[in-house]
């Protein structure tokens, strides 16, 4: 797991130096509907062409902070997953989550909603009542092989922060700044939302088979001297064992830190759905459209989400960088 202890930029050994930054590859953000006829508009980094996943991480939104009383807020009609787990993490607002386990949550600022789709979930995402600004990020872990028919699950939980000499982190998958989250996933992985005070730098031991994405919420970021925009990707290849992330400005900065070892497994992705093959995914929709292998989800308002037609051409299974994406802007 990544990153066991966090210490000053200006520390002495382990320091890393200009010489030795990791390079980065910095991802910008493409403009997306989510949802459906109701949809609100999400920035998302993953997948892309440049890149396709960050260890298992591949999928990544950011929306907000949106003024729900303009916007309309997040309302997400029940739909499917497979082959993947979800994570939501917010920065403010509330939404409701129910699913077809029969899970009725709230998703709150500093507090993790993992739910694993297996073999087949579907849930529905509403913000509350309550909600006056609503802003977070969404993302997605492929599941490997050997889990991807794993049951339906969901977990719940809010870490606790962690100070540092510089900022805080609150770790809700894996290990940072020698904290661990109890969260079960079945790849290694990391997961933090990371606050860098003004002028600030924080140097973390991490794993060097692991590669690592910081996505940038507010501030004027550098990671290992790259500088980052608000909503921008930073990317780290493996092999590098401290990971600098540095606040130039004069307000704090926020940021999520993303890692895992290389996802080496060829998938597809289309929609909602990872599979291994057009043919799993076209089962897939079929199950969805006029089966039961997803479950129905109780106590939500409305009608389901229909499934999109599927391209005229199969989709193939890509690897990482050369991922097939598919249709996979509405959720």
């Amino acid at each position: 797991m990544s990153s066991t202890e966090a210490r000053p930029a200006d520390a002495g050994p382990g320091r890393q130096s200009d010489s030795d930054r990791p390079a980065v590859e910095v991802l910008t953000a493409r403009k997306v509907p989510l949802g459906g006829p109701r949809a609100m508009t999400v920035r998302r980094t993953l997948p892309q062409r440049a890149r396709t996943l960050i260890g298992a991480w591949c999928f990544a939104d950011h929306y907000g902070p949106d003024d729900v009383s303009r916007t309309g807020g997040m309302d997400v009609a029940p739909h499917p997953h497979t082959g993947l787990q979800t994570v939501s993490w917010l920065f403010s607002g509330e939404i409701e989550h129910r699913d077809s386990l029969g899970s009725h949550a709230r998703v709150r600022p500093g507090e993790l909603n993992l739910m694993t789709g297996g073999f087949g979930i579907s849930h529905s995402e509403v913000s509350t009542d309550r909600t006056t600004t609503l802003h977070g990020v969404q993302l997605w872990v492929a599941l490997p092989d050997a889990h991807r028919n794993t049951e339906r699950d969901f977990q719940h939980y809010v870490p606790t922060p962690v100070p540092l000499r510089g900022g805080r982190a609150r770790v809700f998958l894996g290990t940072l700044a020698g904290d661990t989250s109890p969260v079960r996933t079945f790849t290694p992985l990391l997961g933090a939302e990371v606050s860098v005070d003004p002028g600030a730098a924080l140097t973390f031991d991490v794993d060097p088979e692991f590669e690592h994405g910081v996505l940038v919420d507010t501030g004027d970021v550098r990671m290992s001297g790259t500088a980052l925009a608000p909503t921008e990707l930073g990317y780290a290849a493996p092999g590098h064992k401290t990971l600098t992330l540095a606040n130039e400005g004069p307000e704090s900065a926020r940021l999520v830190l993303l890692g895992g070892p290389p996802f080496e497994e060829e998938i597809v992705m289309w929609w909602n759905f990872i599979c291994r093959s057009h043919e799993e995914i076209v089962q897939a929709r079929d199950d969805w459209m006029s089966g039961d292998r997803f479950g129905s989800v109780k106590g939500y308002d409305g009608d389901r989400l229909p499934a999109p037609e599927l391209p005229n051409v199969p989709l193939k299974p890509r690897r990482n960088l050369s991922l097939t994406c598919g249709n996979t802007v509405d959720q």
